[in-house]
């Protein structure tokens, strides 16, 4: 299509033709025959640096299109405070991510100026820790700085509704039959004794009090969060972390969280700072659920109020039929047992089927679950009910 052409068109098709332009790349085969000026032009390039590389087919000049940040410093600084300019922060995110990936730039990120020009996200955070072995000393205040930023937004996000809904959960785990006055859980006591009811005086006689026991007094339940620490399990080690510290901060749960790979770590004296807690991972290597859930199952003094949540795509490098053998052992004690796929925002991730079919012929299912319903399901877990698993086939 001519210019003429482009510049006669109605403003709303004016501005289709604009946007396919900038998804399409340019070059003479386009078909849009726009061009673009001033600030379209910069973001189109902002694109080009990233994206030209994937582009079907040849540039304008007969060539190959090709990615244009290389492993310069200076130019991918500049390039980031581009797409900061150009682009909402959503977006900002998902271009350092496929930046990141396509173009490896991870290892730019060991330098204090890179990591101050970055749009900060979980994802990100999942990225330093990655390297936190190889980054320099004068990398890792810059590097805690970021992480903490993040761990700090996602605190004040997911604190509130955790602590509330997991209060309640325990209120109602915790009710006994013979309630003080100020105690009694009215709405159950009625329902309860229905059966009771005078018409002739339109009252119901409560012949059996329901109450809600003392939550503040004491600890009411244990929960263990076993949290496989291998790469691809990034960003719930970073959620898992946060949870650990809230559900911490909760006088009536006494909180331990271990981390795994071949070996195991105990990070509790830690959970207070979710900060240190993942400075203290190492993402990658392998996984040995079973020698986790040894340690785990070691740890566990009242299992009847305990639940112990493990978060892995269990793809297990150690004994299978080990491990199976202690889910089934801790279950016939009386432990609520939660297996979690993935705790983030990003679906069911690839993991191992066949264990997971095991784990459910057990009565432990195994879901991704997003950070806004870990609280449902540990107040489920908590009140030993059926637990709001989510729809696996949507999930994928």
């Amino acid at each position: 299509m001519s210019n003429w052409m482009a510049e006669s068109v109605d403003p709303a098709q004016a501005e289709r033709l604009r946007r396919w332009r900038l998804v399409l790349g340019g070059g003479g085969a386009d078909g849009t025959g726009q061009e673009l000026r001033g600030q379209d032009a910069a973001m189109d390039g902002a694109l080009t640096s990233l994206y030209g590389q994937s582009k079907a087919g040849k540039g304008a000049d007969g060539g190959k299109r090709s990615a244009g940040l290389g492993a310069s410093a200076p130019a991918v600084a500049r390039w980031l405070g581009d797409i900061r300019t150009y682009f909402p922060s959503s977006v900002v995110q998902v271009m350092q991510r496929d930046a990141i990936d396509r173009l490896g730039l991870s290892s730019l990120l060991v330098e204090p100026e890179m990591l101050e020009a970055v749009e900060a996200d979980v994802h990100l955070v999942g990225t330093l820790l990655s390297l936190n072995k190889v980054m320099p000393e004068t990398t890792k205040e810059t590097a805690r700085a970021v992480v903490r930023k993040v761990v700090e937004q996602l605190e004040k996000k997911l604190a509130t509704r955790t602590r509330a809904t997991l209060t309640g959960a325990l209120d109602r785990s915790a009710r006994i039959s013979r309630p003080r006055h100020r105690d009694i859980d009215w709405d159950r006591t009625i329902r309860a004794n229905l059966k009771n009811y005078l018409p002739e005086y339109r009252t119901v006689v409560p012949e059996r009090l329901i109450g809600y026991g003392r939550a503040a007094q004491s600890v009411k339940k244990d929960v263990v969060l076993c949290i496989d620490q291998s790469g691809s399990m990034a960003a719930s080690v970073v959620y898992a972390s946060v949870f650990g510290a809230v559900l911490a901060s909760m006088r009536a749960i006494n909180t331990r969280l271990v981390v795994f790979d071949t070996s195991v770590v105990d990070l509790t004296d830690q959970i207070d700072d979710p900060v240190d807690v993942l400075f203290g991972t190492q993402l990658g290597g392998g996984t040995d659920i079973n020698r986790a859930l040894a340690y785990c199952q070691s740890k566990i003094t009242r299992p009847a109020e305990t639940v112990v949540v493990l978060i892995s795509d269990l793809y297990e490098g150690g004994i299978r039929d080990e491990m199976l053998k202690r889910v089934a052992a801790m279950k016939a004690s009386g432990v609520q047992f939660v297996t979690l796929l993935a705790l983030s925002d990003e679906g069911a991730p690839a993991y191992d089927r066949d264990h997971a079919a095991a784990l459910a012929a057990l009565g432990a299912p195994a879901f991704a679950c997003t950070p806004d319903l870990f609280p449902d399901v540990m107040a489920a877990a908590i009140e030993k009910r059926s637990l709001p698993i989510p729809d696996m086939a949507e999930q994928q």
